[in-house]
């Protein structure tokens, strides 16, 4: 079975896209990421994988109404990105797994679908972001040892420092996507 799994934050002003936030304010920022993840989990539930909720704040967040009642959800728990997406990773059940953010617009099942299929050939798969980072992170059996360790999260140096934590594995990449940190990224 494969899984896609969408990292979530509850849609709460002040907690949600706040480099957005300064530019647009708190509550268009908070507006956006909930109608954004809401197209994006409309847009990739159904699909030939099993869709996950990554859920932060955990509490809050497991006993959200915000989404669908129907998907499972798992709490990220605590730590930084690495640390989450890490939890995230070992929270579901083995078998191919890719981890997206919700605030990447053009993110389609078809996309979806290339990193799998880039997947079955490699130990881990990549999404880069046009800011450095990534918006989608693959892997096919177990987790590379300390793929998350070192990074520079929210950095032109993410995919970098984070591609260049893993030794030994074989790496496959898919599509460039952009994902929306400030004001500039929504008219992108």
């Amino acid at each position: 079975m494969r899984h896609v799994i969408i990292m979530l934050k509850e849609p709460r002003p002040g907690r949600v896209k706040t480099r957005l936030a300064r530019d647009i304010g708190y509550v268009p920022a908070a507006w956006w990421f909930r109608h954004q993840s809401s197209r994006l989990i409309r847009r990739l539930d159904g699909g030939p994988w099993r869709l996950w909720l990554a859920v932060t704040p955990d509490r809050e967040g497991l006993m959200s109404r915000v989404w669908p009642g129907h998907l499972p959800r798992i709490a990220q728990g605590r730590g930084d990105l690495g640390k989450r997406m890490t939890n995230a990773f070992l929270a579901v059940p083995r078998g191919p797994r890719i981890i997206i953010g919700a605030d990447i617009p053009g993110v389609t099942p078809r996309h979806i679908g290339q990193a799998f299929r880039v997947l079955a050939g490699r130990d881990a798969v990549f999404g880069p972001a046009m800011d450095g980072g990534f918006w989608l992170v693959g892997v096919r059996h177990r987790l590379p040892r300390n793929l998350f360790g070192g990074v520079r999260w929210s950095t032109e140096h993410t995919l970098r420092d984070t591609v260049s934590g893993i030794r030994g594995a074989r790496l496959g990449y898919c599509d460039v996507l952009s994902d929306v940190d400030e004001v500039a990224d929504l008219s992108a």
